[in-house]
């Protein structure tokens, strides 16, 4: 891999890196605890919030998953190591990452 291509894959995964942290600033507030006036609001509208709630908690986990991905990328880029398969040790190929710059693993390997 070129150091042109890194640089690359750097800024892409900078990139990635802060559209996920304007996401959960703006998602913070949705996974808070549904409180609702049961005199006021059907059964079916709490659980409707209830469902809603779990969605946005998944959708924040997938977040923080994606985020523990990017930061990976990140390091084994300055540590050298970006680009390699964790289980084989070769090359990952560059139109594998291209489609998703956190993979870890070689296309033999993902299987």
């Amino acid at each position: 891999m070129t150091l042109t291509q890194l640089n690359n894959f750097k800024q892409r995964l900078l990139k990635l890196q802060q559209g996920l942290h304007e996401l959960e600033e703006e998602f913070a507030q949705s996974g808070e605890t549904v409180i609702l006036d049961q005199n006021s609001v059907g059964r079916l509208s709490r659980m409707d919030a209830m469902q809603s709630q779990q969605m946005s908690l998944e959708a924040s986990r997938r977040r923080e998953m994606q985020a523990d991905n990017i930061e990976g990328g990140l390091r084994r880029i300055e540590s050298g190591q970006y680009g390699f398969c964790f289980y084989c040790e070769e090359a990952i190929d560059i139109k594998r990452l291209d489609a998703d710059p956190t993979y870890t693993r070689c296309l033999k390997c993902a299987d």
